[in-house]
């Protein structure tokens, strides 16, 4: 008799194994430049990576239960290399789901490569992929510039800091942030007093004499800018905005690219069970969670949902479902998090850091919607230039 029982539970493990759905994605990257002004900002090799594997593990614990099994493919990508072929290799080995850190360019010719996957954009702010260039098989897990932006405007406004000394960076991506910081100082009534470009002329600062240049050349950099009661800087290139703070003539705080910044997510993020998340983060990678980190978090997070109701990796039907009025993903920010159906922007709280602490989170309580508040982060539906194709 307990032979049998045996030999029933071993049928029975085996066909439920058989049964199991597998979900397989990738984690498709061009690993980052791994310049940045202080070292505690140079990213890990597995920054982004990682938290898509935590996110991944998570599915797993829970899909046990219904019988699916989550997959998750580290593709890395070199300079030069096609994203599209990439995405077709991937496709032909099945994976339909992508969670992707590719610059804007890379990432619309894998999406135009892959018609019939869904890409989740974990890495690229760029505005123009959630506009004039939107994709309908693009989600976008990562905020907008203009969101970061509108986050960091929302608080300056409401401590009444209304006149900005905006310092542009001179590199592209760094003139794309400074658009969205006047776009966000016109939006809640704030004035920039001056705008000042600062150039690039290499260099360098990890020299012996490189503490007293910046010294020297920030002071003189600041000096004579009209009366203002914030500095903000727009340098994603990571060039000068880190030197900025208790360097300007003026004693002025810093907020943008350095000092009070915006950000998906921080290190010391502890509110709302965030610890619960950080502690597990830190258990399997011996290392902090970043924003990136974050991002590919929710995405993979996103698979698993939609996984449980529609028990396929189908994009279009995994599609359907973040769209639904009633999606919504816990994501340790004090609100559930849900898709914008016009340009699939997923709607998050942003947090601002100055580095040790998250000193408050955007939107702040003055600035009202009248469907979501957090649609007063970022290009509202009226505002929107794009037509998902």
């Amino acid at each position: 008799m307990v032979r049998l029982a045996a030999v029933l539970l071993l049928a029975f493990v085996a066909t439920a194994q058989a049964e199991s759905v597998a979900i397989k994605a990738a984690y498709l990257h061009l690993p980052r430049a791994k310049a940045a002004i202080s070292l505690l900002d140079v990213p890990a090799d597995d920054d982004g990576l990682a938290g898509a594997q935590l996110a991944t593990q998570d599915n797993n614990t829970t899909g046990k239960f219904v019988d699916l099994q989550f997959a998750l493919e580290d593709v890395r990508l070199k300079e030069g290399d096609d994203p599209k072929a990439a995405v077709q290799a991937l496709a032909a080995r099945g994976v339909t789901l992508v969670i992707a850190d590719l610059p804007a360019a890379g990432l619309l010719a894998a999406a135009d490569g892959g018609r019939d996957l869904l890409f989740f954009n974990a890495g690229a702010t760029d505005e123009r992929l959630r506009e004039e260039d939107c994709r309908a098989n693009i989600v976008h897990t990562a905020p907008s510039r203009a969101m970061l932006a509108d986050a960091l405007a929302q608080y300056l406004v409401w401590k009444k800091w209304r006149r900005w000394l905006l310092v542009v960076g001179s590199h592209d991506n760094d003139k794309l942030y400074a658009d969205a910081l006047e776009r966000a100082a016109m939006r809640f009534g704030a004035r920039i007093v001056e705008t000042r470009i600062f150039e690039d002329t290499g260099g360098a600062r990890r020299t012996d004499s490189g503490i007293a240049q910046i010294q020297r050349q920030i002071p003189l950099f600041t000096q004579g800018a009209p009366e203002h009661d914030v500095l903000v800087a727009a340098d994603e290139s990571e060039v000068f905005a880190g030197y900025l703070p208790y360097r300007t003539t003026d004693p002025r705080p810093v907020a943008g690219s350095a000092g009070l910044m915006p950000k998906s997510w921080d290190a010391a993020h502890d509110q709302w069970g965030a610890n619960q998340l950080q502690n597990r983060f830190v258990a399997l990678f011996h290392r902090r969670m970043s924003a990136l980190d974050f991002q590919a978090w929710v995405a993979a997070r996103m698979i698993g949902e939609a996984a449980t109701h529609v028990r396929a990796a189908d994009p279009k039907a995994m599609l359907a479902s973040f769209t639904r009025a009633d999606f919504a993903l816990a994501a340790f920010k004090g609100q559930r998090l849900s898709l914008r159906d016009w340009n699939l922007q997923l709607r998050q709280p942003i947090l601002l850091t100055d580095g040790r602490n998250v000193v408050s989170a955007s939107p702040q309580e003055a600035f009202l919607h009248q469907t979501s508040q957090l649609d007063t982060l970022g290009l509202d539906r009226p505002e929107t230039k794009c037509r998902l194709k």
